[in-house]
């Protein structure tokens, strides 16, 4: 174990090796093993601060299947909270689309806002909480402004601050109804009244089936719906920054579940919004907010079902004829991640030895000779320079260390140089070359 190595927790490295050896990527305990993707993420660094300053972005992150999309989508993640943004996240599948006839829209808000995070609430939920602080800090300023809290006053400043902040909302589609919300938790939360402040949540949640049934419970006629939730997004990205974040950062995985539908009206409806979403960024509609969508390249580049199905879009993200392998344009709309070098993925390979031998508190005695024999053998499969993902490399790694700790009188230059590990390897490799790499491989020892 390396003597410059940071103490991990227990709960999360156990987070980080049973992510990665399920083929997922953990929500904690990225920076622990980190590695490469520096120009991908300096380039969406630079989004950040646009957005920050009241713009808005739009990127596609292009990847095959294991390839490091989601990866660094959470870095990402991790990254903008430390900035002070708001984050939400959700993966696209059947139920979850941008548009649908049976709420798969709306389900895909629910789940954005469901797992909406900040610094201090990084694993999700943090609605309440964000509300919760925007209220403080309104009384905080009415309060540094020489009002006591036990002036009779005191609740009128505050209300008058507050009714600043949803003026500057009402512009914007659906901002009245948006600030009438505001102010109703605003309220109840003043009166004690957390059964109205529960149903308000409810609200901005999504969580209202029928118009009939808010009324009732709020005495509003609105609720959010899959035609405008996309309204709402933008909305809450304006509502953060006057909070005191620095904006909403939006991530949408698996967008091969749009590639997937079956129906082509249906998929041309979920791309015309994404061609919506792209143009309010890129024409000035939308402040402090940025999209990352993430897919393959086959949901992306496929002119019958993909994006570039929808003729606007692949207009608009096309690349041009000077962006090639090796010299990738990092500041297009589409950021296509090439393969980790076998460099890095030594690298990685020796953070996640030390953080499984933290974790079960053993030594794997691997030094880096053995690291470099294990990586050598990963890269030497037929069409491992094209085809082999980190994924694949991972699973890997942490199976060959689970047996070697479950077997201390395993040998790793025994074991990698077995002939069933030879066999298996050489398996591998013929199915790898013919392929479309988008599989999982591992090895049996």
């Amino acid at each position: 174990m390396s003597e410059t190595q940071r103490k991990i927790p227990k709960r999360i490295a156990n987070t980080v090796i049973q992510s990665l050896k399920g083929g997922v990527v953990p929500r904690t305990g990225l920076p622990y093993i980190a590695v490469g993707r520096k120009n991908e993420i300096d380039s969406l660094l630079r989004d950040v601060d646009i957005i920050a300053d009241g713009g808005a972005s739009f990127r596609f992150i292009v990847g095959r299947y294991g390839s490091g999309k989601s990866f660094l989508l959470q870095t990402m993640r991790s990254y903008v909270m430390d900035r002070g943004f708001a984050v939400v996240d959700a993966d696209l599948s059947p139920e979850r689309k941008l548009c649908g006839n049976n709420g798969q829209g709306l389900a895909t808000y629910r789940e954005l806002v469901q797992n909406m995070s900040t610094k201090t609430r990084p694993e999700g939920g943090a609605l309440p909480l964000i509300l919760d602080r925007w209220i403080q800090s309104v009384k905080s300023a009415a309060a540094a402004a020489g009002i006591s809290p036990s002036d009779p006053g005191f609740r009128e400043a505050v209300e008058k601050q507050i009714y600043a902040v949803i003026t500057s909302m009402n512009d914007l589609v659906h901002g009245f109804d948006f600030a009438r919300l505001l102010t109703l938790y605003y309220q109840s939360s003043e009166n004690g009244n957390d059964e109205m402040k529960a149903c308000v949540l409810k609200w901005f949640r999504g969580e209202y089936a029928t118009k009939t049934d808010a009324r009732r419970e709020l005495g509003v006629n609105v609720i959010i719906t899959d035609d405008d939730w996309y309204d709402y997004m933008k909305l809450y990205a304006w509502f953060l920054r006057q909070a005191g974040y620095a904006g909403l950062i939006v991530m949408i995985d698996e967008l091969v579940n749009i590639y997937k539908i079956p129906n082509s009206i249906s998929r041309q409806y979920n791309y015309e919004k994404i061609l919506t979403m792209y143009n309010d960024t890129l024409q000035g509609r939308a402040h402090y907010i940025g999209f990352l969508m993430s897919g393959t390249p086959q949901c992306i580049e496929d002119t019958r079902r993909g994006v570039y199905s929808y003729e606007a879009l692949r207009s608009r993200l096309q690349e041009g004829r000077f962006s090639k392998d090796g010299k990738r344009d990092l500041l297009g709309p589409v950021i296509r991640l090439e393969p980790l070098t076998a460099e890095e993925m030594l690298v990685l390979s020796g953070k996640i030895a030390e953080i499984h031998a933290q974790l079960y508190s053993w030594d794997p005695h691997l030094s880096d000779t053995d690291l470099a024999d294990f990586i050598k053998i990963e890269y030497e499969r037929i069409g491992a320079d094209s085809h082999i993902t980190p994924r694949e490399v991972i699973r890997d790694f942490i199976e060959l260390l689970d047996i070697l700790y479950q077997y201390p009188e395993s040998d790793v230059k025994t074991l990698l140089g077995s002939d069933q590990f030879v066999y298996t390897r050489d398996a591998l490799s013929e199915q790898t070359s013919q392929s479309s790499g988008d599989g999982f491989a591992s090895f049996t020892l």
